[in-house]
């Protein structure tokens, strides 16, 4: 009984499957000798893909604006400088990164409002209003940019990047493509940052050495020097002015 059942069972799971099978074959039949669908686009099909073409490379600007807005503006200086403040301090959670970062992003459109405004009335505000091409306003554009980051870069840099990419040595400085300022500007500007950052770092290293050469004088080897010298630091900088001081070195070291 138990093996008829289980053959009963084959021979209709086997039919069943045959017959799903032919109702789909005669579907696929129907489909291929039925009436096809089409769409027709029309004449103005190339400039909609035109059109889809340059949404494409825009949100692909935008999602690298982030990049491009910390690596051609002021902002890399700033925010090292600023870390290596906090550092020098021991204070390593205050000010607190969003803080930082914000007053790096506000002094970087300080700093660069120049630039953008020359941009906006150069390139932007005769795009808008048709009177340029894309390729006239991205050469105008750029121009503001490139002379920032021209004003600030070394030539030692700018020649190291064209060794590296075996270009003939330019006569003037707008023969020098931009992907090669950009790289050297980058580098110029950690230089600059780490120069900063360590003349930050000395009046707070003669703190910490006077409190941990007293504290060995008493006796007290046990007590971490940073207990001791973390507030007399900080009356220091409050004393100096010391946010007035460092930042208004850093905006005018762009000027």
């Amino acid at each position: 009984m138990g093996s008829s059942n289980l053959s009963s069972r084959i021979l209709v799971l086997g039919s069943t499957a045959l017959s799903v099978l032919a109702f789909f074959l005669s579907g696929a039949d129907a489909l291929a000798g039925g009436p096809s669908v089409s769409i027709d686009l029309g004449s103005d099909a190339p400039k909609q893909t035109a059109v889809v073409v340059q949404i494409l490379i825009l949100l692909t600007v935008l999602s690298l604006a982030p990049a491009l807005f910390i690596m051609v503006t002021s902002f890399t200086r700033i925010v090292i400088v600023l870390s290596f403040l906090r550092q020098a301090l021991g204070a390593q959670a205050v000010p607190p990164n969003q803080v930082l970062l914000s007053l790096a992003l506000f002094l970087t459109m300080f700093i660069m409002a120049p630039v953008g405004q020359a941009v906006y009335t150069g390139a932007i505000q005769p795009l808008m209003a048709e009177q340029i091409s894309y390729d006239e306003a991205w050469k105008k554009g750029v121009e503001p940019v490139r002379g920032f980051m021209l004003r600030q870069v070394r030539e030692r840099d700018l020649e190291l990047f064209i060794d590296l990419g075996h270009l003939p040595k330019p006569e003037k400085a707008e023969q020098v493509p931009t992907h090669v300022i950009i790289p050297a500007f980058i580098l110029s500007e950690l230089r600059v940052a780490f120069q900063i950052g360590f003349l930050i770092y000395i009046p707070f290293l003669i703190v910490d050495m006077v409190v941990a050469s007293v504290l060995m004088s008493m006796g007290m080897m046990m007590l971490p020097p940073v207990v001791i010298s973390m507030p007399f630091k900080l009356v220091l900088f409050v004393l100096a002015d010391g946010w007035y001081l460092v930042v208004g070195s850093m905006v005018r070291s762009f000027q």
